[in-house]
């Protein structure tokens, strides 16, 4: 049972979900090719790599500076409106955070919860609409459930959630970003930005199933 993350393990994971999520490149490609460009994946995998290097290189004081580290260099790499908005997840959730010094169950509320609020103010989300907010709303929601429970405990239920937001996008029609153009043919695609979601949140977990 681990209770909380040191500051290098903070850094290990999201060193982790890197790897990984540029491993995942060509399912979120061949996702988002059937609602929009077809190169989330991609662009992911960039925002990420650029991520790693930051991480690998950088001296971090607190979590809030990896969080931040993290969504500056995501918004910069990846560019377009995935760049802003997975940026402003992490840069909202870093702000926050400025002060802690491990990554605990109460600093994932933080991370989950101050960042969906600034994601819906950037992006204008709504639950519904078919966008990363299905998974990264729930997710805040499990996560503020679990409330102080170990953080090995809460990820994975964290995870769970956000992919059952993300399966849920499937029946939705996107009222949101270039897959609104295709109305009703939207349906039985799964939103590429909450599939995204769902993985970072799964490979923090795994992280945390390896220690």
């Amino acid at each position: 049972m681990i209770e909380r993350l040191s500051l290098q393990q903070t850094i290990d994971m999201f060193v982790y979900v890197a790897n990984h999520m540029e491993a995942v490149a060509a399912r979120l490609n061949e996702a988002d090719q059937a609602i929009g460009d077809g190169d989330h994946g991609e662009a992911m995998a960039r925002g990420w790599r650029s991520a790693r290097e930051a991480l690998d290189s950088g001296e971090f004081n607190s979590i809030g500076d990896v969080v931040s580290a993290v969504g500056m260099r995501m918004m910069a790499a990846m560019g377009g409106a995935s760049g802003a908005i997975f940026g402003t997840w992490f840069k909202a959730g870093g702000k926050s955070l400025a002060e802690d010094e491990t990554f605990s169950s109460e600093a994932l509320i933080i991370l989950l919860d101050h960042g969906l609020e600034a994601v819906q103010a950037r992006g204008h989300a709504n639950p519904g609409d078919k966008t990363m907010v299905d998974a990264l709303q729930p997710a805040a929601t499990a996560a503020a459930l679990a409330g102080t429970r170990p953080i090995s405990e809460v990820l994975p239920v964290v995870a769970a959630s956000a992919q059952q937001g993300a399966d849920s996008t499937r029946k939705l029609v996107a009222r949101m970003g270039r897959a609104r153009t295709l109305g009703e043919r939207s349906l039985g695609h799964p939103d590429p930005g909450a599939l995204s979601t769902h993985l970072i949140l799964q490979h923090m977990a795994d992280y945390v199933g390896t220690l």
